[in-house]
């Protein structure tokens, strides 16, 4: 049994599945519904959605679609977007979710990381960083679906979350994100080594090698897919998968 976790995550746009390039064009994948049947069907370790709109479009989360989504899949669910406050993270952590996300709310409201972690134990947080190159390859860390910079770089903002209290760091290099280039090794790399929580690395997965890469050298703990398990191939249709176990434990067996 493979000791990396490869998580599926998916995005969520006004109820439909959509698939996103660098946060921008995001594309019609399916039925949320039937996607999820498809994973809980292949036995995936975890699965992540998020609803990529929520925060930079002022609403809340569809709570009718994740009580769908609970009540088909029996792994472990997490879920983003749109979480701003204590009570919106308790209802899905009611629902079954075992996870929630955070990402703008923790820059706006730093202290309701503490309070969930405390309330419910830091294994049930995520905070998301979304990060992104500008001019000179200078890193910074956005928010709100990448549309709004933020003041710290991505190594200052990991540590921060990590002493407030969360449990995990979804790691997304938005450069990346969409691409099929394979992962930001720099950047998963230098936040790997620099916190004592897991790093779950995001953006740019192309192969089972890139999968590899962000494990055994950047020493991501572990991985989420996105185009690479609804999709295909790189630009061809849409294909609901999951990476060849066979293949993972090759590349992942002296991990």
């Amino acid at each position: 049994m493979l000791r990396t976790r490869i998580i599926p995550c998916l995005q969520l746009l006004d109820q439909n599945l959509v698939k996103t390039i660098q946060f921008k064009r995001p594309s019609y994948i399916g039925d949320f519904a039937n996607t999820a049947r498809i994973f809980n069907e292949l036995e995936v370790d975890e699965l992540c959605l998020l609803g990529i709109r929520n925060t930079r479009n002022k609403t809340t989360p569809d709570f009718k679609v994740l009580k769908q989504v609970a009540n088909e899949c029996f792994m472990p669910l997490s879920y983003g977007g749109g979480i701003q406050d204590f009570e919106t993270a308790k209802r899905i952590l009611a629902m079954g979710f075992e996870k929630v996300v955070l990402n703008s709310a923790s820059f706006r409201n730093p202290q309701l990381i503490t309070k969930i972690s405390e309330y419910f134990g830091s294994q049930s947080l995520i905070v998301s960083i979304d990060v992104k190159k500008g001019l000179f390859g200078r890193e910074r860390v956005y928010s709100c679906s990448g549309t709004r910079t933020e003041r710290y770089s991505a190594l200052e903002w990991a540590k921060s979350v990590e002493e407030k209290g969360a449990g995990e760091i979804l790691l997304t290099s938005i450069n990346q994100e969409g691409t099929w280039e394979g992962f930001d090794i720099g950047l998963v790399s230098r936040i790997a080594n620099a916190v004592n929580i897991p790093v779950i690395a995001h953006g740019g997965a192309g192969s089972i090698k890139d999968i590899s890469a962000a494990v055994k050298d950047a020493k991501a703990s572990a991985v989420a897919l996105g185009s690479m398990v609804v999709y295909q191939k790189k630009g061809m249709g849409v294909l609901v998968n999951f990476p060849d176990r066979t293949e993972l434990k090759k590349y992942l067996s002296n991990e």
